[in-house]
């Protein structure tokens, strides 16, 4: 069968397998995501029937989907609100990074894995997915609630991190020199200052590129530039997903909600197909390997994640119910975690990493995904209630 036949034949079952998925996921009252990681694992190496001439094709498509999540949130928000929740965040920034950083170091020793591989590890459990998260903000119907900025403000602090992080990292695994390390950190910061200033300075000037009022041409600008931005941004160590969200805070007005209209199919599009292509990429005959540390793992840094959320949420003087939200939100790891792992196992570092990594990741996505809507549950509201009303000092 011709190559373009079997991409295309590849491209259509998933895509209706997806949609049956999602609809299934409306009716239980479930988040989809879940249920597309188990459709790519279904059909991805180790699967019933493994897709291969589409791999390609869906990793191009995965890519486009976490930018454009990212881009559609940052025009949720202004230049001012972002550059208050990033002050706002910066005591939350530093707690996060020690509370989910140490548990992945610390297990890395344990297992005897050395110190290269607890640096690793630890920027493994570290970040969270800004992707799904921000698929899950949106599906949860929480892009305007109180505790979101304060959330966001954490998830935009750890991917500026991996401007300095991920250089670092790649200078310990394939032994650049301490002078290479420090130009990557260099260039990594400096693109990011320029994109924060044009955002936050000039960001009118950028919305006046575009037309609010004729689509296609809104449509082809926007996502011109959020890709071309988000690639300058990652051929720099900076992510995409940076880059991207600081293009949508850029735009506003009325070309930022114009821009939303004409983006969202797109993203809808795009951000399954990141998830699907995950599940695809990974081989689950070697999930149970590394299953009983991941799930070590997954508790221990679950419980951090969500001290971490709370105090976020908190510091923005959000109530008890929002602080619980915002700590469930964060659990998911995602797109770094991958990239991190990849990288220390491509330089050698043991190959045990790269399946704790899988596993950890995906167990992370469903355990937050389920969890994210706890708060909503009414017998969790109540029980919030409860032990706000105990607290409270008994009358006089």
């Amino acid at each position: 069968m011709h190559e373009t036949t079997l991409l295309l034949i590849e491209v259509g079952a998933l895509l209706l397998g997806m949609s049956l998925l999602g609809r299934l996921a409306l009716r239980i009252g479930l988040s989809p995501i879940p249920f597309y990681l188990l459709l790519g694992l279904a059909f991805g190496q180790g699967g019933i029937v493994p897709f291969d001439a589409s791999i390609e094709f869906l990793q191009t498509g995965s890519e486009i989907g976490v930018i454009l999540l990212l881009a559609l949130l940052g025009l949720e928000y202004t230049a001012g609100e972002l550059f208050e929740s990033l002050k706002s965040a910066r005591a939350a920034g530093i707690v996060d990074g020690l509370l989910n950083a140490l548990p992945g170091a610390a297990l890395a020793l344990l297992l005897g894995w050395g110190p290269i591989a607890a640096v690793a590890l630890a920027g493994v459990t570290w970040v969270s997915s800004s992707g799904v998260i921000a698929k899950l903000l949106r599906d949860l119907g929480r892009l305007s609630n109180r505790e979101t900025p304060a959330l966001l403000g954490v998830l935009v602090l750890e991917d500026l991190a991996m401007a300095f992080y991920l250089p670092v990292l790649s200078a310990i695994v394939i032994g650049v020199s301490l002078w290479q390390g420090a130009i990557a950190v260099a260039i990594a910061v400096t693109v990011v200052v320029v994109i924060l200033y044009i955002a936050l300075r000039h960001g009118n000037i950028v919305s006046k590129l575009f037309p609010a009022d004729h689509a296609e041409p809104l449509l082809l600008g926007v996502l011109g530039l959020t890709m071309l931005v988000a690639g300058v941004a990652q051929e720099v160590s900076v992510s995409a997903a940076v880059g991207a969200f600081l293009v949508g805070i850029a735009l506003s007005g009325r070309v930022a909600a114009a821009a939303s209209q004409v983006l969202t199919p797109l993203r809808d599009l795009f951000a399954a197909t990141f998830f699907v292509f995950f599940g695809l990429t990974t081989d689950s005959s070697n999930l149970l390997s590394m299953l009983v540390p991941a799930l070590v793992l997954v508790v221990v840094t679950s419980a951090t994640k969500v001290a971490t959320g709370a105090f976020a949420a908190r510091r923005a003087g959000v109530a008890a119910l929002g602080q619980w939200r915002a700590g469930f939100s964060l659990i998911p790891r995602g797109e770094f975690s991958i990239v991190i792992a990849g990288l220390a196992v491509t330089a050698g570092v043991t190959p045990a990493l790269a399946s704790l990594a899988t596993d950890y990741v995906l167990l992370t996505i469903i355990l937050g995904t389920f969890l994210a809507r706890m708060p909503d549950a009414m017998w969790f509201r109540q029980a919030v209630r409860r032990r706000r009303l105990a607290k409270e000092p008994a009358p006089s």
